[in-house]
């Protein structure tokens, strides 16, 4: 049986699907991209600044799940250029420990949704 995760303090899907999905005590995600849940708007000012929103709309899914960043255990990061790699992992790494961090890939594609730069999506266990 699943369970839609949804919640206000993330965007809204922006196609047919949902924010995340809980099966029995995993939870799986949808990749979340800069946008600002308040007001629909994208935030790419810089990477840092998206990547930090991309990581405050993932924290927010995983709070509406009853989980936090402690309860991820696979990543995925999409980025549109690999000299963004350093950026995006500085502001990642601020929310997670690093002796428990998940295991993730991250890939470079060619193209993002509403051309933004990151979207990540994420995997965890309650």
């Amino acid at each position: 049986m699943k369970k839609i995760i949804k919640t206000d303090k993330a965007p809204a899907p922006i196609g047919p699907y949902n924010q995340a999905i809980l099966s029995e005590n995993t939870l799986y995600t949808s990749g979340q991209i800069a946008i600002n849940p308040t007001n629909g708007e994208l935030v790419l000012e810089d990477i840092t600044t998206e990547t930090t929103q991309v990581m405050e709309n993932m924290k927010a899914v995983l709070e509406a799940a009853e989980m936090t960043f402690e309860n991820v255990v696979k990543t995925t990061i999409f980025i549109s250029d690999m000299n963004n790699f350093s950026a995006i992992n500085s502001v990642y790494s601020k929310y997670f420990n690093e002796e428990t961090a998940p295991a993730r890939e991250t890939v470079e594609v060619a193209k993002l949704p509403k051309s933004v730069n990151v979207e990540i999506s994420m995997i965890a266990i309650k």
